[in-house]
């Protein structure tokens, strides 16, 4: 889980014993525990982490990744244990190890989010469940409160449902970011103005897509360090939504758009490249530089 999550957790989720956590890169979880202090108790493996625990909170960048540690955590004796799986994940994936948690005699929850890094971190998540009755009421007392605002539960035996809905919604984001990407841009050449665009679009929407429209006047988009939404995760649930349309007869024509975007992003800042980074691409395709002006 995210840095978010887990505080929001140990903070309020009224938990008996310190929190485990276990990370695949070591110094992301010492600096966590760090500043969470004796609340968490960093551990080495999956597999120690899995030995001490009841719930099993899990969410990992992408489906090779999270496939991997299932093969782990259920390579012991997970009878009776609950697994609550939060990673953004094709619903085949999400249903394999729903199988593979289910052979071993576990329980499984399929539970991806809605909320960037800084809706996490004020408990803010929107929870997607698809799992038994049962199995969800284990874990609402840890969403709607405590991590997130509010849970949906979408199905008690499709577990894929979950990831599905997740990724559409996924698709609305990503049609947002590329019509203010496109629009910010027309504004530029056709004299309009960004700052008139920017404040139309605070003053009528604002929130998460007053944010976007910021992020992207402002340079953030190209400076940052570390970006927020990833550029490599943001292809990786392109891929997930056109195949999925794809299988169903559908057409999702923004997110073809945004792709394509997305690639010359990864051309121009390779990984370090965020979702908001497609205007740096729209206004390539207008002839403009990729970075904006007012940050050269």
């Amino acid at each position: 889980m995210g840095r978010g999550m887990v505080k929001n957790l140990v903070e309020k989720g009224n938990l008996a014993k310190p929190l485990l956590i276990q990370n695949r890169t070591r110094t992301r979880a010492d600096k966590l525990a760090e500043a969470l202090g004796d609340k968490v108790e960093v551990v080495e493996s999956v597999q120690d982490a899995v030995a001490r625990s009841d719930i099993v909170f899990t969410c990992l960048g992408d489906d090779a990744a999270i496939q991997d540690v299932f093969e782990k955590a259920t390579a012991g004796d997970v009878k009776g244990k609950l697994f609550v799986e939060c990673s953004t994940v094709s619903a085949d994936t999400t249903n394999s190890l729903a199988q593979l948690c289910g052979k071993h005699g576990a329980t499984f929850v399929a539970s991806p989010v809605f909320g960037a890094p800084a809706v996490a971190d004020v408990g803010q998540l929107l929870f997607v469940l698809a799992g038994s009755r049962a199995a969800v009421e284990r874990v609402i007392p840890y969403t709607s409160g405590v991590m997130g605002k509010a849970y949906l539960h979408v199905s008690e035996d499709d577990f894929g449902k979950a990831s599905k809905l997740k990724l559409i919604g996924n698709s609305m984001i990503m049609s947002i970011v590329e019509g203010l990407a496109e629009g910010m841009t027309l504004a530029e050449k056709s004299g309009a103005g960004v700052d008139n665009f920017v404040d139309f679009v605070s003053t009528l929407f604002p929130g998460p897509i007053a944010g976007y429209s910021k992020r992207m006047s402002s340079g953030d988009y190209h400076t940052r360090e570390e970006p927020l939404f990833a550029i490599d995760l943001a292809r990786k649930d392109t891929r997930h939504i056109l195949a999925l349309a794809k299988e169903y007869g559908a057409k999702m024509g923004n997110v073809e758009n945004i792709d394509k975007h997305f690639a010359e992003v990864q051309t121009q800042q390779g990984s370090k490249g965020d979702i908001a980074s497609a205007y740096g691409a729209a206004r390539v395709d207008a002839g403009l530089p990729y970075k904006n002006e007012s940050q050269q």
